[in-house]
């Protein structure tokens, strides 16, 4: 997975862990609501709040630091696929070169040859796939301890009750235009960090 697949898929997860806040956890009424029941809302003003997960995922120290540690262990699955491959590669190489000068001393002797070489091949092929399901499975358990940190943290950022929904904000795509008192990015990226610092 290139990095922009991580950040892409982390992106996901934040936004999907923003909506199950947003629709799971707002509070109920017990009976039917009406407008004399609501929340008042200041005149002029809404109750509502953005945050833009881009920024948030290039700014949070947690998700920097994770975003870093998946990405060395890409790099070192990478190297020792590519090692591995470079030296079946060259096994395969001499075993052609052997065949082609007829030196083996019998069929069954090059038979075993080949057949040891495609029980490599097969085993760097099992690997490859191993090390991308553990990548891939770092990969969600990050996301979901990323969602964690995120709804936790805006359950204590909005425990006054000031905003009735916080809509994420990926690149412009949910929110098209906003005033800036609406933008509370950053006021949760400094406070998560703060959060993640203790």
């Amino acid at each position: 997975m290139n990095k922009q697949t991580i950040l892409n898929v982390i992106y996901c997860v934040a936004i999907i862990a923003l909506f199950v806040l947003v629709f799971l956890f707002r509070p109920s009424c017990k009976k039917v609501c009406t407008s004399a029941d609501a929340a008042p809302v200041l005149e002029g003003n809404m109750p509502i709040a953005f945050l833009n997960v881009d920024s948030l995922l290039l700014h949070y120290t947690f998700a920097q630091e994770a975003n870093e540690q998946l990405m060395r262990k890409q790099e070192d699955a990478r190297l020792k696929l590519n090692t591995r491959a470079r030296t079946l590669q060259q096994e395969m190489t001499d075993f052609q070169q052997k065949m082609e000068n007829r030196a083996f001393l019998s069929q069954e002797r090059a038979q075993s040859e080949y057949q040891r070489l495609q029980k490599k091949q097969q085993d760097l092929e099992d690997l490859e796939a191993k090390l991308s399901q553990d990548i891939m499975v770092e990969n969600q358990e990050l996301n979901i301890r990323l969602a964690d940190s995120l709804q936790a943290f805006l359950r204590d950022f909005n425990a006054d009750g000031r905003f009735q929904i916080i809509l994420s904000n990926n690149a412009k795509d949910n929110v098209l235009m906003a005033t800036e008192g609406y933008d509370v990015t950053s006021e949760v990226i400094a406070g998560m960090n703060e959060r993640y610092k203790k």
